[in-house]
């Protein structure tokens, strides 16, 4: 047997905060090394943190991390254990994402990212140059560093360690999912443990995608895969969900949490690699195809990290993986990401208008569960979060949060202006947020006061007898003093109650809202940070049905089943503003444009081509049509809202977020006039006042065509996993 310990880790990096990070990095090693660990992997760029974007331009960026690294090799972290430590490094005129592999004190090699990831969310092509030569050469390293280390030069480029008992090799990220993976050919080459360091996102649904390609990379091939990933906000709207682990010939033997408060999480592993070897040496075209392999280059380490069979290092044994359901995604992710951004900004909490309906009260059922949160890892012996939830929550004599109401009541304020207050007045309750109930009507009367002083006109709403232009004038009125109201009462509640600081205003609009523009730009949709932006309607209405349950907020039942309105125009007998019927579509037709635009990158015409087989046992082609044209036209005539979306916690394949994931011009020709016309001749060409399909039975469809005939784009639409 050779048995080898081995530790991962989740880090909560903060982009630029070196000393924030060199903490983590050092407590990390400390436990793997208490552990008896001898392999320490961190996350992707965990010196500087993965969001530094532009920042990654400066050279005070990459100075400052080789001065990181320097101080942790001068000091004995890296005695007895190989650790792998993510930072930019400059190689003549390129800059690199590397992976520093230490030992020792010693850097054993530099290993450079040769894929980069460049789409979604991640731009490192911007800053990074990918490593393209299949080959190891020296690098000098800089002089401050060599002077210190008394080493001057490192192999540098792609190649792996080969020590006296094992083979190691590092695998960044991206490069896992391309389509020839490196760790493929470094398994022919003998290499036995793959360290992926990584910087990767949540996103709903998308956690069973990255943990299938760890176990596919081991399954057929052998080997131990090694995942270390930041987990926390590290200064943008992405959420990095952790999930660090070590997988074992196919086999999950070591999983951390998705989601958590702590700032350094490590995951330890005891593995027998023979059995990885007798696993390569079982499987004949492995044999057949390592024998005529590329040779990849190596560094030659006289160093042993194996033990021999010992009864008393135990082995690691398979786990049944743990998944959260996409309701708990909603409560963790955002709520996690809540609190490192409130703990970081110097706030003293948050501020959110409570309407009583499902977005506003699902932000608010997501705070009260970050309060749960806070006190429950508190309760669990977590220093850092008691030291930040004291601060936050201006607590003294020693005192620290113990119950999550009273600590709500400290750090949430909420405020309510609309007919459903009485809801929103028994869910502020249940939470246990400082709740206000504010009547706008005389501001609003001041305001229309003004307006008919200034032109004598005096606008009416259309359940009145206005136009539509008065309507929506009136409307977008009552919405933007409702963010006047928010900010004002956010800088100036907290001197109120003899508070120091200030409070963060959370915004409440939906995915969907967005992709079609159904929002007053700054309107109260316009706030610091909004949990939810990037979250579709229909996963928010799941979400409110299992917080009802599962957080103890039971009002939240009756808040899900009323049906979604914006409440800006007047109640009468005969009519009441709903969503669905302002906007002309369903939410759930919605999420299945969002998904054909983005995701399967359908224009106006491709969009209408993959509905007729979507919806075309049930509509018309020129039903259909209209429906196509009708989205597109209030999705560009409202695409400059997304220029000023508030920052939004990234969850959702199909948002519209302009400033970073969702990148297209803000001015269109709404008409759409040349792809319009393509629409209508195909609804010509193909008698479109008639059903273009005909309904078959769901036998048929078992029988025929598994989706009944739609295609993968089309059946992909309604898909909630669909651009994992």
């Amino acid at each position: 047997m050779r048995l080898l310990k081995v530790a991962t880790c989740n880090l909560n990096q903060w982009a630029m905060d070196f000393d924030c990070n060199v903490k983590n990095i050092k407590e990390s090693i400390s436990r793997a090394k208490e552990a008896g660990a001898v392999i320490r992997l961190g996350p992707e760029l965990e010196v500087t943190g993965y969001g530094c974007e532009d920042h990654f331009l400066e050279l005070d960026t990459v100075a400052h991390a080789w001065e990181c690294l320097k101080d942790i090799l001068l000091g004995d972290w890296t005695d007895g254990i190989l650790c792998s430590f993510g930072m930019p490094v400059i190689k003549g005129s390129e800059r690199y994402n590397c992976q520093v592999l230490c030992l020792n004190k010693k850097i054993i090699m530099i290993r450079p990212k040769m894929w980069l990831a460049n789409d979604g969310n991640y731009r490192e092509l911007r800053w990074f140059t990918a490593w393209k030569q299949k080959e190891l050469v020296d690098f000098q390293l800089p002089s401050e560093i060599s002077n210190a280390l008394s080493q001057q030069t490192v192999p540098f480029g792609y190649g792996y360690i080969q020590f006296l008992d094992t083979a190691v090799a590092a695998e960044i990220c991206e490069e896992l999912f391309t389509p020839t993976p490196p760790h493929a050919e470094l398994a022919l080459n003998g290499v036995e443990v793959f360290m992926n360091a990584s910087g990767s996102h949540h996103q709903l649904r998308k956690l069973d995608l990255r943990l299938r390609a760890f176990i596919g990379a081991t399954h057929t091939r052998g080997g131990v895969y090694m995942y270390g990933n930041h987990q926390g906000c590290d200064g943008g709207r992405l959420y990095y969900d952790g999930c660090c682990c070590v997988v074992v010939n196919g086999e999950v033997v070591a999983q951390g949490s998705q989601f958590s408060l702590r700032d350094v999480e490590v995951v330890i592993a005891q593995i027998d690699l023979d059995a990885v070897a007798s696993l390569r040496g079982s499987i004949s075209s492995f044999q057949e195809q390592a024998s005529c392999k590329a040779k990849v280059p190596s560094v030659v380490t006289p160093y042993h990290l194996c033990q021999s069979f010992n009864l008393q290092m135990s082995l690691s044994s398979p786990l049944e993986i743990t998944y959260h359901s996409p309701e708990e995604e909603i409560a963790f992710g955002p709520g996690c990401w809540m609190w490192d951004y409130l703990r970081r900004s110097g706030a003293s909490g948050f501020l959110l208008p409570l309407s009583g309906g499902a977005d506003s009260s699902s932000v608010a059922a997501i705070v009260g569960f970050m309060c749960q949160l806070v006190v429950k890892e508190i309760a669990n012996g977590d220093e850092q979060v008691k030291a930040d939830a004291i601060r936050i929550g201006h607590y003294t004599n020693g005192q620290f949060p113990t119950d999550s109401k009273e600590f709500a009541k400290r750090i949430f304020y909420t405020y309510s202006s609309e007919a459903t207050r009485m809801r929103a007045k028994v869910l502020a309750d249940e939470i246990g947020s400082w709740h206000l109930d504010v009547c706008i009507d005389g501001v609003v009367s001041a305001l229309l006061s003004l307006f008919q002083t200034l032109t004598g006109r005096s606008p009416r709403y259309k359940v009145d007898g206005g136009s539509n232009i008065e309507n929506l004038g009136l409307q977008n009125i009552q919405a933007r003093i409702r963010m006047v109201l928010a900010f004002m009462l956010a800088s100036l509640m907290p001197w109120v109650h003899n508070k120091p600081g200030f409070y963060l205003v959370l915004g409440s609009s939906n995915v969907d809202e967005g992709l079609r523009g159904y929002l007053t730009k700054y309107d109260c949709s316009s706030a610091d940070i909004n949990p939810i932006g990037s979250i579709s309607k229909q996963d928010l209405r799941r979400f409110l049905r299992w917080a009802a349950t599962h957080l103890g907020y039971a009002s939240l039942a009756e808040i899900e089943a009323a049906p979604p309105t914006a409440e800006l125009e007047p109640i009468r007998s005969n009519y009441s503003q709903l969503d669905e019927v302002d906007m002309g579509m369903t939410y759930e037709e919605l999420s299945v444009y969002g998904r054909l635009r983005k995701i399967f990158r359908c224009g106006p015409v491709s969009m209408f081509k993959n509905l007729c087989y979507k919806w075309g046992s049930s509509l018309t082609p020129s039903e259909v049509a209209d429906k196509v044209k009708h989205f597109f036209k209030y999705y560009s005539i409202n695409r400059h809202k997304m220029t000023v979306l508030t920052p939004s916690y990234h969850a959702e394949s199909y948002s519209p977020e302009d400033n970073r994931f969702d990148l297209r011009q803000f001015l269109y020709n709404g008409r759409w006039p040349y792809q319009f016309r393509k629409i209508d001749e195909l609804v010509h060409e193909f008698d479109g006042e008639k059903t273009a399909l005909t309904k078959i039975s769901d036998q048929q469809k078992m029988s025929i065509l598994p989706d009944g005939g739609m295609g993968v784009v089309a059946a992909g639409s309604g898909d909630p996993k669909a651009g994992l």
